[in-house]
């Protein structure tokens, strides 16, 4: 599974990205917006910072529009991934990118019907908000299982990124559902580390050593 980071902080990127656990980012209008800086600067940057794909949205509703938008957004750099909304109009922008080469990540997806017309559009990867439907009682990781099944059947090429996680038990549900993958804030990659039982270990584990009085360096 690949893990993209869904932010615009670059400081966060390159903290992250030092793990070698980052496979791409995810950005939006609104995470850009909390930046506080222009556009076109953050996703570059970004860019320089991540070899994997990084997402830059258009904001733009009229195919025309978005087709413009999407193809100066992947003038930006090879790896980017141009994201667009589930709509009549953003398949047929992800229709014409796709078929020019460039990456296209289909958003706001919330249901099987319209990730089936991603992938017959051309998507690179479709983005289930599983944690937007969480939130109004609907089952988000039921949504990936549906995805992922109709995907296999007709062996599309479209990736199946869980979007919206909000834990780390969304991470392991669409681990196990067969998610392409994952993208999910900082903090929510960070407590994927943590287990009580580890620091535990690790402290009696440091105890009995320095009772040794030893050193390895």
């Amino acid at each position: 599974m690949k893990f993209f980071i869904d932010t615009a902080d670059i400081d966060e990127i390159k903290d992250l990205a030092e793990t070698g656990l980052v496979d791409g980012v995810t950005t939006n209008p609104t995470l850009v917006a909390k930046s506080g800086r222009t556009f076109f600067e953050v996703v570059e940057e970004i860019c320089s910072i991540v070899d994997g794909p990084v997402s830059a949205e258009v904001t733009a509703t009229d195919y025309a529009t978005m087709l413009d938008e999407g193809r100066t957004l992947a003038g930006l750099a090879p790896n980017i991934a141009v994201k667009v909304p589930l709509t009549r109009d953003g398949l047929k922008t992800c229709r014409a990118l796709s078929q020019a080469g460039t990456l296209v990540n289909v958003t706001l997806c919330f249901s099987p019907a319209q990730a089936l017309l991603a992938a017959k559009a051309g998507a690179s990867f479709i983005s289930p908000f599983v944690g937007r439907l969480d939130d109004i009682a609907h089952d988000g990781m039921g949504l990936i299982s549906e995805i992922c099944e109709i995907y296999a059947n007709y062996d599309f090429s479209t990736e199946v990124l869980v979007a919206s996680t909000r834990g780390p038990l969304h991470v392991v549900e669409a681990a196990k559902l067969g998610a392409d993958v994952v993208t999910l804030p900082p903090d929510v990659l960070r407590r994927m580390y943590s287990h009580p039982l580890t620091d535990k270990g690790l402290a009696a584990f440091l105890a009995d050593w320095e009772k040794t009085g030893q050193s390895i360096l």
